[in-house]
């Protein structure tokens, strides 16, 4: 748009310089000529008139003849009352009432030049005292004015031509300049979506481009190894913390066999320190758990289930795992659509997912109220997924933490809330890492009664059934 606009202002000027530059070069010539005309036929009129020549409409004629290239009509006044004229076409009433004035009431030569009946002329007037009256002559520039308008078309016409290809220009130009940016853009794109062998290819011949790869790469690779050994530290740190937390753990337990000998104080110290020793051990493990998967090292194995089985199967696990005093297990609600179609999950990773989030809104939301299974988008073709969304009663998640409560450690407006101090700030960070791993998605919105609402989205497959396996074999279908 820059260039076209350039290239627009450009030609306009140019093209505004030319013609007002030429039409004034053509029409000052033009009127110029016509002046010159006009006093060598006056001249030639005088003459002839002090000779006593009778027939003044023949010396008109005859004055006309000596510019023949002129196209040009003469006209005499004579004594300020008789008009002599060379053809009955033209006639004194073409003569501009000022040109007359000048020329007849104040004895002085002049000329003008204007539009009459659609034409451009010029008038010339020359006062001529032998007869007491003035010679005009009328010149048709129409063809000047033909010339002009040509002349403004073909301009206007290099104008869209010179706007078009400066467009054209500045298209190729731009995008020559800005297609290394869209490779950079590509590759910060897929930086950020976890891909960090992502590089540029240097491009041999541009030094420019050349430092800029060098750098945004040098820039990618300090960002991995900061990744990678942040990640090693977790794995490292979670790894020694087990030893000795599992010592700790089995000490917890000998104390808990003789709780009855301990005085009230004693027991209620207990079963604070072993409700926190339970709580270190879940996060030393779900710390670990998601280093594998930073580092790839997580194993996951795939089975065929049906949805709705596994999703009850997984609520029910789940539920048997929250504290005494949870809420009552929400009702698991499968949409019939579902049928007929299967998903390849892990059972423990699943599970995982469905305690944690289930957990979660016990924690958070006043305890689940429902969980839905249904059938998710088809994008075309045989592709199929699955939603399991969990509901809870609380008052839900502000638009700007629907996303942040997958982040790691974030505990976002809950964290001093009372009965927030038992969550570790992991369990849906791990249900993202855990959903990522089976090729799906999550996200957090709000739900109908006004709760927090989180979504699974997992790919699935039709069922196969007997038929088809039987036809997979080789065999007939009874």
């Amino acid at each position: 748009m820059t260039f076209a606009l350039g290239a627009l202002v450009l030609s306009a000027s140019m093209g505004a310089l030319s013609y007002f530059t030429t039409r004034h070069f053509l029409v000052g010539e033009r009127e110029s000529t016509a002046v010159h005309d006009a006093v060598v036929n006056a001249i030639f009129v005088s003459q002839n008139l002090a000779a006593q020549t009778t027939d003044i409409v023949q010396i008109l004629t005859t004055a006309d003849k000596i510019t023949p290239n002129s196209n040009s009509h003469s006209l005499l006044e004579e004594r300020g009352s008789v008009w002599y004229e060379r053809t009955f076409s033209v006639t004194q009433n073409e003569i501009p009432a000022s040109l007359r004035s000048l020329v007849l009431s104040r004895g002085t030569p002049g000329s003008q030049t204007y539009t009459f009946d659609g034409r451009t002329q010029i008038a010339v007037g020359i006062p001529i005292k032998s007869v007491q009256g003035a010679y005009f002559e009328i010149f048709d520039v129409s063809q000047l004015g033909h010339t002009l308008r040509v002349l403004a078309l073909a301009l206007f016409g290099a104008g869209v031509v010179t706007t078009v290809l400066g467009a054209a220009l500045g298209r190729w130009a731009s995008g020559r300049s800005l297609r290394p940016l869209a490779g950079v853009s590509r590759a910060a794109v897929a930086i950020s979506g976890g891909d960090l062998g992502t590089r540029l290819v240097s491009a041999a011949g541009d030094p420019d481009l050349a430092a800029l790869t060098s750098s945004f790469n040098r820039m990618v690779d300090q960002l991995q190894e900061r990744i990678e050994r942040e990640a090693r530290f977790t794995s490292d740190v979670s790894h020694e913390l087990r030893s000795p937390l599992t010592t700790l753990a089995a000490s917890l337990e000998v104390l808990e066999a003789q709780a009855g000998s301990l005085s009230a104080t004693g027991r209620r110290a207990l079963e604070l320190l072993s409700a926190d020793v339970r709580r270190f051990q879940r996060m030393v493990g779900d710390l670990l758990e998601i280093s594998r998967s930073d580092s790839g090292a997580a194993e996951v194995s795939l089975e065929e289930v049906d949805p709705g089985e596994l999703v009850r199967h997984a609520v029910a696990a789940a539920q048997r795992s929250l504290p005494p005093g949870a809420p009552a297990p929400p009702v698991v609600e499968v949409d019939p659509a579902v049928a007929g179609t299967h998903l390849w999950v892990d059972k423990r990773r699943f599970e995982r997912v469905m305690s944690n989030l289930l957990e979660n809104a016990s924690l958070y939301g006043g305890g689940a109220t429902a969980v839905r299974v249904t059938p998710g988008r088809i994008d075309g073709g045989d592709g199929r997924s699955v939603l399991v969304s969990v509901e809870d009663a609380g008052p839900g998640l502000a638009p700007g933490e629907r996303t942040k409560v997958f982040e790691r450690f974030y505990r976002g407006h809950t964290a001093f809330q009372r009965g927030a101090g038992t969550g570790t700030g992991l369990g849906l960070a791990l249900v993202a890492e855990h959903v990522r791993l089976h090729g799906g998605h999550v996200w957090a919105e709000e739900s109908e009664s006004g709760g927090a609402k989180f979504t699974i989205e997992l790919p699935g497959q039709l069922a196969e059934t007997d038929d088809d396996h039987e036809l997979a074999q080789g065999g007939a279908a009874p």
